[in-house]
């Protein structure tokens, strides 16, 4: 799996090239050239035999985001205070939870949730092929912000308590990936935790310390002990204990 995540990020990377020609059309023959490689390497070296991966990419350019997505990793979109997931997963329990028929805290411990239905390198695939890689475009605002992860992540940490980290960003977006992933791996990290996080240019958390010092006449609560690390360091830069 490393060496097809590796894979797939290296070609990924050499192939799009954002602003020449359709993005969509890039995204789709950028995923499937690494498909195939993937492929094409585990059918050459017995040891790589069925490796595969799961995969979601995300071009920003001018005022939209064309995400490529296959499997089960994320990308949310952070606007206006909300965590909106714009990728499906694509595996049993994912569709279950997408159907209704599966809460959040259900789909996260269920003893499926690791199984899916679609990823990038166990097969040769076309371009085109209906059942592979989901493509959309969507708009995005100078005040918004993209996540995207791992299944690590989405396993460990509910979209609530994702989105209660995501709005203490105030400008240093690899310390809102740090305080995802510690916080993750302090619920077990049973799973790789990846995280990019990417910020629009006017993006501010609504709980950042910036908008903290706005607000005036507030109380500040006292720190409560017993409280995961993760959250201790969240609390001390908000300025809410010691």
């Amino acid at each position: 799996g490393e060496v097809a995540a590796q894979t797939a990020v290296d070609l990924i990377v050499r192939d799009l090239n954002p602003g020449a020609g359709d993005t969509e059309n890039q995204v789709r023959r950028a995923i499937a050239a690494a498909n195939n490689e993937i492929f094409r390497l585990a059918q050459s070296d017995i040891d790589s035999a069925g490796m595969a991966c799961v995969l979601t990419v995300a071009v920003v350019h001018d005022d939209r985001v064309t995400i490529g997505h296959v499997g089960d990793s994320r990308l949310y979109l952070c606007w206006n205070g909300t965590l909106r997931k714009l990728t499906s997963d694509h595996s049993p329990v994912g569709e279950l939870e997408d159907l209704g028929e599966l809460t959040e805290t259900e789909a996260m411990s269920h003893p499926r949730r690791n199984e899916v239905f679609r990823d990038v390198g166990s097969r040769e695939r076309n371009a085109t092929d209906a059942d592979f890689i989901d493509v959309k475009s969507v708009p995005f605002h100078p005040s918004a912000a993209l996540l995207l992860c791992s299944d690590g992540l989405s396993d460990s940490l509910t979209s609530t308590e994702i989105a209660s980290i995501v709005e203490t960003y105030s400008g240093d977006p690899g310390a809102t990936a740090e305080l995802l992933v510690q916080a993750a791996n302090e619920r077990g990290g049973n799973d790789n935790v990846s995280v990019v996080f990417v910020a629009g240019p006017e993006f501010i958390g609504a709980n950042s310390p910036d908008m903290a010092y706005a607000r005036v006449g507030h109380a500040l609560p006292p720190m409560r002990t017993g409280r995961p690390r993760w959250e201790r360091q969240l609390t001390r830069r908000l300025g809410l204990g010691r």
